[in-house]
């Protein structure tokens, strides 16, 4: 009985060391994730020029717009292969472009604390964002998880909204890119099943047409996007008639 108790008391003796010897080798814990998505920076490089066009346009040309575009390279195609597109909008609306090539949500929301919003008094906001901050980086990691890219996007609905109480939201779903399916693909249709849920019928209304730009195999034509990403002059029509009824019906013309 005595011996018993001695094995028993060694055990817990070295089960004990054992646990404290773990303990001193296990990893740190990871730092905290920090969703970079929602934190307003400004961009860098040459693209500042684009940048501080934006918001020059904003100051230059204060008040009344039917429809304010606000997003990445896509959106600021619109003065681009969309150029003529733009045109037959021009004529039905009064526009303004606020589309900055490679913009991720957080410059958004880094242009929208410059004043990019203000003296703007837009009907309507169409809203196209989010593609770049799905991109993978050169590891094949992702800076951004799911989650994120939602929140940046949805931070952005958000500060219009605070901003411009009186402005309708249209939300695009994020467009589809690459040849054919993929991984970035299906993050980005995951991503815009949870914004059509900003829809409120109200203020923020979510409209995705990116099965309108692709083939019947799933493939991305070359005279719809001819690098899978951004739309051709078809594209923008196809963007635009997918439009009209809502603005008509936002806008009243």
């Amino acid at each position: 009985m005595k011996s018993t108790s001695i094995f028993l008391v060694a055990a817990l003796v070295l089960a004990l060391q054992f646990n404290s010897s773990a303990q001193t080798n296990a990893p740190a814990d990871a730092s905290p994730h920090v969703n970079v998505a929602i934190v307003p920076v400004p961009r860098t490089g040459g693209i500042t020029n684009r940048q501080s066009q934006v918001l020059q346009r904003a100051k230059d040309a204060p008040g009344d717009y039917d429809v304010e575009f606000i997003g990445d390279s896509i959106t600021q195609g619109w003065e681009g292969a969309g150029k003529n597109v733009w045109t037959e909008l021009g004529a039905k609306y009064k526009v303004i472009n606020f589309g900055v090539s490679g913009d991720r949500t957080e410059h958004v929301l880094w242009r929208f604390e410059q004043g990019q919003l203000d003296g703007i008094k837009a009907k309507v906001a169409v809203v196209m964002i989010g593609t770049n901050n799905s991109n993978k980086n050169k590891d094949g990691t992702w800076t951004y998880t799911d989650s994120d890219i939602l929140d940046g996007v949805t931070a952005i609905v958000n500060e219009i909204r605070r901003r411009q109480p009186d402005t309708k939201v249209l939300l695009l779903g994020i467009f589809p890119r690459g040849k054919t399916f993929n991984d970035q693909r299906g993050r980005i249709l995951e991503i815009n099943q949870a914004l059509s849920r900003l829809d409120d019928g109200s203020h923020i209304y979510f409209l995705d047409i990116g099965s309108q730009f692709i083939e019947n195999d799933g493939s991305i034509a070359p005279g719809m996007m001819k690098d899978a990403l951004h739309p051709g002059e078809k594209g923008y029509h196809i963007w635009a008639d997918a439009m009209q009824p809502k603005l008509t019906e936002l806008v009243g013309k």
